[in-house]
């Protein structure tokens, strides 16, 4: 079973951060840009938060609000829930799932080291299922 570091060393090693005191369509903005569907939020280099579509969706569009006047501190999520570069990808699951989140800061000595998505553990949990079937009819056809 891989470990976040090794999930992480086959993505980009950029890490997008944003302000709390962004704007949320400066958020929006960098996400299409990217192509990403979250920011993690950072204060003097310290994780904060992170901001999703999802929350752009729900506590912006939904409740009337304006994307350039509103800051990423009014609906960013707080405590976020992180890893460590040793987690399992059965942990981030279990963690993912748990939660309802889609997106796992890893942490290493209080230093962001890259995101991993859900999308990414699917990904690898696939990839390790094909290698165990493809595995086991080697060994059913010798």
């Amino acid at each position: 079973m891989k470990n976040a570091t090794q999930l992480l060393a086959g993505k980009d090693p950029i890490v997008w951060t944003i302000s709390p005191d962004s704007s949320v369509l400066d958020a929006i903005k960098m996400m299409g840009e990217k192509e990403i569907g979250a920011l993690l939020v950072t204060d003097s280099n310290k994780l904060v938060g992170v901001v999703s579509e999802r929350d752009y969706a729900r506590k912006v569009i939904l409740k009337g609000k304006e994307s350039h006047n509103t800051k990423i501190s009014e609906i960013m999520s707080g405590n976020v829930i992180t890893i460590g570069p040793d987690d399992t990808i059965d942990h981030c699951m279990a963690l993912m799932v748990k939660n309802k989140i889609r997106h796992l800061p890893v942490i290493e000595k209080e230093r962001i080291t890259g995101v991993l998505s859900l999308g990414d553990l699917v990904k690898a949990i696939i990839a390790e299922q094909s290698d165990t079937i493809a595995h086991l009819e080697g060994y059913i056809m010798s």
